[in-house]
This record gives structure tokens, C-alpha cells and sequence, in this order.
């Protein structure tokens, strides 16, 4: 990149909160936010009370929120917040917020309705489509630019930033705002994971942690979903009130053997994160968000990518889905979130299953990675 990328605003609401204070005070704790639920008989991570306070309030503001998916919702709360942080203060600036499932809970809902009644609601269809998400945003900014929702699943959010950068060094757009939201906390969600296999196999009311993400000497998959939206701010080159630059991005598909394959050398990630780091020495980078989701593949594919690119020298590393659970598409945006915060805070974020580190050196350069179903694998290089 010619240019660097300077994130002027970034927010989210997830298992550990919705204020970065609470963010970051959650993070420097060894606790999880996982908890077993009883109603879906499964770990997962829900949002904190105030994140559901939030809905609600959202729901009473606007006649048109009531029928507006929680993913919806979700979105609309952390892009406000952003653009606040941001100072954007007029409304030329695009769109790009994505998810994984999309409007899952109400999908559901109305099907369930039709099965059971043969008939539909008149909002079934606009408040289920995909698209919904970005557009609704959009409605709550009143934004004059493009706005754009995509699914690719659990590099979503990291691929909305891509779509950013890509109109920002266009010179279409002056401002974009990027994420991803995710509200999957659903009976048919997690049937899904458990006939993956990919979820823990446990029936245990009470675990210290439920996913053991990073942790290498785990011989079974331990991904337990969350739930939470996560917006950042985008504009081109150098600004006074920057949290942050992008100063590389990657990007890289591999070859599937299956619908939900991942070679064992990680070859995407290993395309990705090279072209993010450019003319970059892999030396210069401090350490890397990883995506990690806490399966056995997953997990290993990406250490072996790592170990390939940074050979003896390997970075200090690190993901949250240990703590708040995997948001599929959100779940990029908030490891993005967690290295600005380790920027700002200059502290490396551990976790409990690698040997402790600690940071000897400032943190200059953090690598945040992402991937999907079908291998799509995004990098995102961030430096102060």
C-alpha cells in the first residue's frame, strides 16, 4: 500500500461489553465470557445485559426497528458509535457491513411460523434478505454514499475492509465505514456447528473454558459461537485523530478438497499474510491477532502458516475467540479491535493456553488474520 489507511473510529458490542473501557478491562482479565446456555443446551457467548439493553432501546426508538433483526441492530449500534468517535459529522461516506448468517433469528421465526400456519408475514422477505443489514445502517446514518452487505463467511468483516480501501484508493469515496454483525445465536445455528462436529463434545453445565482456542495439545474441536457487530471508520492517509493505520492488506484463496476444507500448511493464510506485509521484513511484525477459531484444523493450519512466514522469529500471538466466543462475520472487525487496543494500551494480550509472554519491545506492527469457508483468507497489517 502507497497510502496507508487511517482508522479514525472503531466500535463493537460483544460478550464482553459494549464500551471499549469494559472492552479492554475484560481482556486484561483471564476469564471467558462462554457460559453454558440451557435454552440451546450448548456454551456459547452472549451479549452483556447493557448490549441487550441497547436492542431494546433501539427497538423503541424507531416504529421500523421492531421488525428489524437483531444482526440489524447489532450493526446500527456500533456504526453510530464509530462515526461519533470519528467526528464524521456530514453524510458523505460509504457502506460496507456484512455477516455470516444474516437475519438468522427472524429467518427462523418466519419459518417456523410457515410451517406451522402455511402462511407468512408481509416482512418476511425484506427483513430476512442478506442485504438488510448495510442498507438499515445506512437509513439510521442517512448516508449519500454506497452501501454494500456481503457474506463471506468468517472473513466477512476483514473483506468489507478490503472493499474500503479498494474505494478509498479509487478515489470514489472519501470515507467508508466497514464491519460485520452477527446475531446466530440459534437452535438451527448450532445444530449446524454440532453436525460439523466442530463445536466441544460436552453436555458439562460448568467448564473453565469451553474453547480452547490456540491451544495445540487439544485433540478434539472446541469452536463455540458468540454474538456481537463490530464498525470501524476508514479514510485515506495520515489524520491528526487516527487510531491506527492500515498500512497492508492480503488477501488469498486454496483449493477445496471439501466444502469447509483447510490445507494443513495453510496455504491461504500464508498468501495473505505475505502480501500484507509487503516490503515489510517479517521480522518487523510484533505480533498477530489470529483467527483461531479453537478447532483441531483450524488452529494447526494456521500456526504452520505462521511458522513458514516468521520460521524462528515467530511474532507474540493471540485471539479472542477463547474469550467472546467466534462471531463468524463479525469476528474479524473484533480482532481488529483488539489490536488497536493493544496499540494504544502498548500491552500484549495473552491467553491461557501458550506460554506466557509478555512484550519486551513497544508494539509497532500487529497482523490480524481471518478465514472462511472456502478459504478465504484476509490479512490486515495495522501499525501506529
Amino acid at each position: 500500500m502507497n497510502t496507508p489507511v487511517a482508522i479514525t473510529g472503531i466500535a463493537s458490542l460483544s460478550p464482553i461489553g459494549i464500551s471499549s473501557h469494559d472492552q479492554w478491562d475484560s481482556y486484561l482479565q483471564s476469564t471467558t465470557a462462554i457460559k453454558w446456555d440451557e435454552s440451546l443446551q450448548s456454551p456459547v457467548a452472549r451479549l452483556t445485559p447493557d448490549g441487550y439493553e441497547m436492542v431494546d432501546a433501539l427497538r423503541k426508538e424507531n416504529t421500523h426497528y421492531k421488525r428489524l433483526d437483531a444482526s440489524v441492530l447489532y450493526a446500527i449500534f456500533s456504526s453510530r458509535k464509530a462515526i461519533k468517535q470519528a467526528g464524521w459529522k456530514g453524510t458523505d461516506f460509504g457502506i460496507n457491513i456484512g455477516s455470516s448468517r444474516g437475519a438468522t433469528q427472524l429467518f427462523e421465526k418466519y419459518h417456523t411460523d410457515f410451517i406451522n400456519t402455511t402462511t407468512t408475514s408481509t416482512h418476511t422477505s425484506p427483513s430476512t434478505t442478506l442485504g438488510n443489514i448495510a442498507s438499515w445502517v445506512a437509513q439510521d446514518l442517512q448516508n449519500n454514499g454506497p452501501e454494500i452487505s456481503h457474506s463471506i463467511t468468517c472473513s466477512t468483516a476483514l473483506h468489507a475492509i478490503l472493499n474500503g480501501i479498494v474505494w478509498l484508493q479509487s478515489g470514489m469515496a472519501t470515507k467508508f465505514l466497514v464491519g460485520g454483525s452477527e446475531a446466530a445465536l440459534t437452535p438451527f445455528t448450532i445444530a449446524q456447528m454440532k453436525a460439523m462436529k466442530l463445536s466441544p463434545n460436552t453436555s458439562s453445565k460448568t467448564s473453565e473454558f469451553y474453547c480452547r482456542s490456540l491451544d495445540l495439545t487439544k485433540t478434539a474441536n472446541s469452536m463455540v459461537l458468540g454474538e456481537g457487530a463490530g464498525s470501524a471508520c476508514l479514510e485515506l492517509g495520515k489524520k491528526e485523530n487516527a487510531l491506527a493505520y492500515i498500512s497492508g492488506i492480503g488477501y488469498a484463496t486454496e483449493q477445496l478438497k471439501h466444502a469447509a476444507s483447510l490445507s494443513s500448511n495453510g496455504s491461504c493464510f500464508q498468501k495473505s499474510m505475505r502480501m500484507a506485509l509487503g516490503n515489510y521484513d517479517p521480522s518487523e511484525i510484533d505480533a498477530i491477532v489470529m483467527h483461531a477459531p479453537g478447532t483441531v484444523k483450524g488452529d494447526t493450519s494456521e500456526i504452520e502458516a505462521i511458522r513458514t512466514i516468521f520460521c524462528n522469529k515467530i511474532p507474540l500471538l493471540t485471539t479472542n475467540k477463547w474469550k467472546i466466543g467466534h462471531t463468524f462475520g463479525a469476528s474479524g472487525l473484533l480482532s481488529l479491535e483488539l489490536a488497536v487496543h493493544m496499540l494504544q494500551h502498548q500491552t500484549y494480550v495473552g491467553i491461557p493456553f501458550l506460554e506466557e509472554k509478555t512484550a519486551t519491545q513497544k508494539l509497532h506492527k500487529i497482523l490480524v488474520n481471518a478465514v472462511g469457508f472456502g478459504g478465504n483468507a484476509v490479512s490486515v497489517l495495522i501499525t501506529i
